[in-house]
């Protein structure tokens, strides 16, 4: 007798499971190439940097739908030592920022038979949540949506940057009554973004006038950014706690 097997969905960037009728798997994943420490990189930081931003996006994205990292699997097209060893690192400390334990929660496998000579990094999250916990399908009209940190790519993204989202951002937001979705701003840019979104509950986006200099169709690269929706009041809140830049950029309407 074949077992029965969950079916899978789909929510902007994630893959939903169902375990069972309270809770849920929901799994994300990140990737970058031509980035590390490697000589036919194309932008050149460390193997520890490059191992840091792309577990913090797959990361964020979980975190975002209100689930909790339970495994992070790193695929790695590199060598073991010394490149691999670097990234890993990057990886174990970016989830020990969640107080996640990588020797009990990280896996993953690296290149040990072909040389390369240009960096390739993939890390895919498994998060659980109930599913009243899920911050999904919970938008209306008149809900406005807001931005927090910049959007950075390439050689402008360095981890001490103060303009930039994190996990600690993430996990502010999630603790704000009020802030109902929260998307990771990546590679398509704040509107695309944005507009995914106002889409899935069939609204649009009343764009605020006047809004400050800011590139809507920039990449942000490894998740600099994030937009978040809800009460206005709450995402005013939000803006102060985490002291990341902060920018109403309008209002959800039919």
């Amino acid at each position: 007798m074949t077992p029965a097997t969950p079916s899978p969905r789909r929510y902007r960037d994630l893959t939903i499971l169902d375990l069972d009728e309270q809770r849920v798997l929901v799994i994300a994943c990140d990737s970058a190439g031509a980035i590390g420490p490697k000589e036919a990189d194309v932008v050149r930081v460390p193997g520890y940097i490059l191992g840091r931003f792309t577990a913090r996006v797959a990361l964020m994205e979980v975190l975002a739908a209100g689930a909790w990292p339970v495994c992070i699997v790193n695929t790695l097209c590199v060598e073991p030592e010394p490149a691999g060893t670097a990234i890993r690192e990057g990886v174990a400390d970016e989830i020990r920022v969640l107080g996640i334990d990588p020797e009990k929660a990280l896996t993953g496998s690296s290149e040990k038979n072909v040389p390369t000579s240009q960096s390739g990094i993939g890390v895919t999250v498994i998060g659980m949540a109930a599913k009243t916990s899920l911050l999904m399908g919970r938008l209306a009209a008149g809900d406005a949506l807001a931005l927090f940190g910049r959007p950075k790519v390439g050689a402008e993204v360095f981890l001490e940057d103060q303009e930039i989202v994190d996990l600690k951002t993430v996990r502010l937001l999630l603790a704000q009554p009020g802030v109902r979705e929260m998307v990771p701003v990546g590679s398509r840019g704040i509107l695309a973004e944005a507009q995914d979104l106002a889409a899935l509950y069939g609204l649009q986006i009343n764009w605020r006038q006047n809004l400050p200099e800011l590139n809507l169709h920039k990449s942000a690269g490894p998740a600099t950014c994030i937009l978040a929706a809800g009460d206005p009041a709450a995402l005013e809140t939000a803006g102060c706690r985490t002291k990341k830049p902060f920018c109403l950029l309008g209002t959800l309407a039919t």
